[in-house]
């Protein structure tokens, strides 16, 4: 009898097994986007890269402390240059997300506001037909028909090469704040610098394009990327460079009477010299603010 109970047992197991529907789990690969209800995704292009970058694009701005006019107990204005071309600051011109296409995508996007470079005060502001049309010329060249051989005028539009912006102002205030007992610095505006040429070739002069209220700017800095020489798991932001002093730059001016740049009133080699002493002036300004 009992026999026949684990033969019946047996078979009801059997029975069950062949009626039940066997699902296949799909295989995700790289390229599929799990989404939070589990279906799979698939992108439409490949992914350059192991994982998805999220955390600069949803990184949340460190808002400034306010600073009260009496907690101010000195201040002084500085204007200082910085040359992409130095090897410290070759993140500005990392081609795969220039400096200069940082502001002049968003100014373009109408995300941040650009300002004239008729003064330094922020006042006058930049349209979006201005700031698109700006760093680009036309030039007329001569072509020939190689047909006819017949002599034809062309109209030629150069747009702006990212190339050509080889250096950068800042306009910076640092100041003594006796809350703290510190000595910081708040960046006003950056400004590019453009060279301009002759029909030769030769250097002309440089001029600044236009400026860029800074503070107004931290946001869209703070989630755009730049590169990080020494880790690519770790990228840094162009608010965590400016913020964090990551590029080499020397002082052009300092707040004077006469409102004069050190070029002004140094030539050749001195004006590095008259810079250097601009800038141990601020470090000895602190330190004697302090006794031991």
């Amino acid at each position: 009898m009992k026999a026949y109970i684990r033969i019946f047992g047996l078979l009801l197991f059997s029975g069950l097994l062949l009626n039940t529907p066997m699902v296949a789990q799909p295989i995700l690969d790289e390229r599929t986007e799990v989404t939070e209800s589990g279906d799979g995704v698939e992108e439409d292009t490949p992914r350059d890269d192991i994982y998805d970058r999220e955390i600069i694009k949803e990184r949340k701005l460190l808002r400034y402390d306010h600073i009260r006019e009496a907690d101010v107990f000195w201040e002084k204005r500085i204007w200082r240059i910085i040359d992409v071309r130095e090897k410290m600051n070759k993140h500005f011109t990392w081609p795969e997300l220039p400096f200069i296409n940082v502001i002049l995508d968003a100014a373009m996007e109408d995300q941040i506001q650009l300002y004239s470079t008729i003064d330094d005060k922020f006042k006058t502001e930049l349209e979006v037909d201005e700031v698109s049309s700006m760093g680009t010329s036309v030039d007329t060249i001569i072509t020939f028909d190689p047909d006819t051989y017949e002599e034809k005028i062309k109209v030629v539009r150069n747009d702006l090469n990212w190339e050509d912006i080889k250096r950068f102002r800042l306009k910076e205030v640092w100041f003594f704040d006796e809350e703290t007992s510190m000595m910081l610095v708040r960046i006003l505006g950056v400004a590019p610098l453009k060279e301009e040429y002759d029909d030769n070739g030769n250097f002309k002069f440089e001029y600044p394009m236009f400026w860029a209220y800074y503070p107004d700017c931290r946001e869209l800095f703070a989630r755009n990327e730049a590169f990080n020489p020494m880790n690519d798991a770790q990228r840094m932001s162009w608010e965590d460079i400016l913020e964090m002093r990551y590029f080499s730059s020397y002082i052009m001016k300092e707040s004077n009477v006469y409102d004069r740049r050190i070029q002004d009133y140094k030539s050749g080699i001195d004006i590095l010299f008259e810079a250097e002493k601009v800038h141990k002036g601020i470090q000895n300004f602190e330190h004697d603010l302090w006794t031991f």
